[in-house]
């Protein structure tokens, strides 16, 4: 499905920011399924149309299932997650254009990187009335980034928590083009 963007009569004044593609759906071997420059990016990290390692997936899942915090945190892990891990786990991802609304960073998509991050994860999951599972991190450690169930992706820093998209690829359009994200707010999470 094309993005939805803007109608040429829109009433948006033209020093509104810029509005991103929003996927309602995608064909996982789609040959345009992202933007030239995010598929560029994933591209140059080793990520190709059908990639699907779902050994790799399985075995941080039972990673995360085994990981209990020292006060008693555990993980959740569920499909949309699992799926992520197996298309995308395991890639370094570095950005190469300016962003547009902010400088991209390096990201790196592997679920270990919040292992320790339970309880965190669990909160912001209660937050939202519904299970988080670590994704990756931003910039060595700077941010987290987590999936819900419905495959909403967020990241986690010290500034607060932001929502980067309603599934993988609007996060990864967000992350590699410099989309501004929307900061969370209980308001923010029950709309998405």
């Amino acid at each position: 499905m094309p993005p939805t963007a803007p109608s040429a009569d829109s009433t948006t004044p033209a020093s509104a920011a810029p509005v991103a593609p929003v996927y309602d759906s995608y064909d996982r071997t789609s040959a345009t399924r992202f933007p030239v420059a995010v598929d560029a990016a994933l591209q140059d990290a080793g990520w190709r149309t059908g990639r699907w390692d779902i050994q790799q997936a399985e075995h941080w899942a039972d990673a995360l299932r085994a990981h209990t915090s020292p006060a008693g945190h555990r993980h959740t892990v569920f499909p949309a997650a699992v799926e992520a891990w197996a298309e995308f786990g395991g890639l370094d991802i570095t950005p190469t254009g300016p962003g547009r609304h902010l400088a991209p960073t390096p990201f790196t998509l592997g679920p270990l990187h919040g292992l320790h991050l339970a309880r965190t994860l669990g909160d912001l999951g209660r937050a939202l009335e519904t299970d988080v599972a670590p994704l990756g991190q931003e910039a060595g450690g700077q941010a987290v980034l987590a999936i819900d169930t419905e495959g909403r992706v967020y990241s986690l820093d010290h500034t607060g928590d932001w929502y980067l998209g309603p599934h993988i690829d609007q996060a990864l359009n967000t992350l590699v083009l410099g989309i501004r994200p929307t900061r969370l707010s209980q308001a923010t999470a029950r709309e998405n």
